[in-house]
């Protein structure tokens, strides 16, 4: 079989919606937090350099970025990307890559290369490699998906790995379904699609990605994981039921200042929404939509350094990790998910390195950890008790 399709041959003109900032808020939420918030921050920060696990990056790496991770069964399993020829964030130079180590032993990893510039896929020579990531497909099977871009345009591939033989399966590329149209899932794919369904979309440059973070939900018997995806300005709410075939569901229906990573969690009905926007706007957004009556709730603003968030469930509360000040910050906000007005800072804390990216999931007994990465070198993970901080 071909590994590259085609896209829909459309003859509409793709619709380009405008991006402003946000002229009515519900709220805005800033970083002048109370003394308890901070001196909560001051007790997370080191928690998070005293329960240190283990650095991730291969010995070698001059730059590493973006991780995610899960553990299953005794191994925990992380991605990223690196570039093992010098210290830049360069997609030209990247590789996309998977590493993994038992819970009880982190001195012995094992590191896979699942793509590098210059590999030869399907025919084409991808030339650059972006965000890495994985998701947990069933008890035995993770998916690794990244961005690289063939032949000037950006895709996403996918590759399954069986954890019980630790081995990968074939390299494939994602699909991008809007309506009854099924393109690959790139930047051509994604305008194509929305073109020939009449959705408007907003400025995109640059590679595409999806966002690590699965939350799930029922729909007819069927249960779809649900995530966001984007590409410059563009953000949307996308859900799959296989992991490799990604609907668009909806985007903001406002005015909004979006820009690369949109954080989604679906809980019953509702997903909710947070997105850094353009660098010299102060705030992210969050807001929720509801998707039996398609509406949107009025947005509420959250002062942010414009980096990536991350949401997290957690007895039963549903939290916002996120970069108030700067990459050294960590702020956590517990959503009111009755009302996103009423949503509160819990802590605001400043870390002990810098934090980029920060990805939290759970570790095991019902801990939980967060992998993020330091001054764009390493690849980090600390486990930390989040209930010594929200009761």
């Amino acid at each position: 079989m071909e590994l590259f399709k085609e896209d829909f041959p459309t003859e509409k003109e793709l619709l380009i919606a405008d991006g402003a900032p946000i002229k009515d808020v519900a709220r805005r939420i800033g970083t002048d937090v109370s003394e308890r918030a901070r001196a909560k921050g001051e007790a997370f920060s080191a928690e998070i350099a005293t329960r240190f696990v283990s650095d991730f990056e291969k010995p070698g790496d001059k730059m590493a970025h973006v991780s995610t991770f899960a553990v299953m069964g005794d191994t925990v399993y992380m991605t990223y990307y690196a570039n093992t020829k010098e210290p830049a964030e360069d997609p030209k130079n990247q590789t996309a890559r998977l590493a993994f180590a038992p819970l009880g032993d982190m001195e012995s990893k094992t590191y896979l290369d699942l793509q590098t510039t210059g590999d030869t896929v399907g025919g084409k020579v991808i030339d650059m490699v972006y965000d890495t990531v994985l998701m947990k497909k069933d008890e035995h099977t993770l998916y690794l998906m990244w961005t690289a871009r063939a032949e000037k345009n950006y895709y996403r591939f996918y590759c399954p790995f069986d954890v019980r033989t630790k081995t990968p399966g074939e390299i494939g590329v994602n699909k991008f379904k809007v309506g009854n149209t099924v393109n690959d899932l790139s930047k051509s794919g994604i305008r194509a699609a929305l073109a020939e369904n009449g959705i408007p979309c907003k400025k995109m440059y640059s590679d595409i990605g999806i966002m690590q973070k699965q939350s799930r939900r029922m729909e007819n018997g069927v249960a779809y994981c649900y995530t966001g995806l984007y590409s410059g300005d563009f953000s949307c709410i996308v859900k799959s039921c296989d992991l490799i075939t990604w609907e668009y569901v909806a985007q903001p229906d406002f005015i909004n200042d979006s820009k690369w990573e949109n954080a989604t969690f679906v809980l019953s009905d509702t997903v909710y929404y947070f997105v850094r926007q353009q660098n010299e706007n102060p705030c992210g957004f969050l807001t929720a939509y509801h998707l039996p009556t398609g509406k949107w709730h009025p947005p509420v603003e959250i002062e942010d350094c414009q980096s990536r968030g991350d949401f997290i469930l957690y007895r039963d509360n549903l939290y916002l990790f996120h970069a108030p000040l700067d990459r050294e910050h960590i702020g956590i906000v517990k959503i009111n998910t009755e009302d996103l007005a009423k949503s509160e800072v819990v802590l605001q804390a400043k870390m002990q390195t810098s934090c980029y990216y920060p990805f939290v999931q759970y570790y095991g007994d019902g801990e939980l950890a967060m992998s993020y990465t330091v001054q764009g070198k390493k690849i980090r993970l600390a486990k930390f008790d989040l209930h010594r901080y929200t009761e």
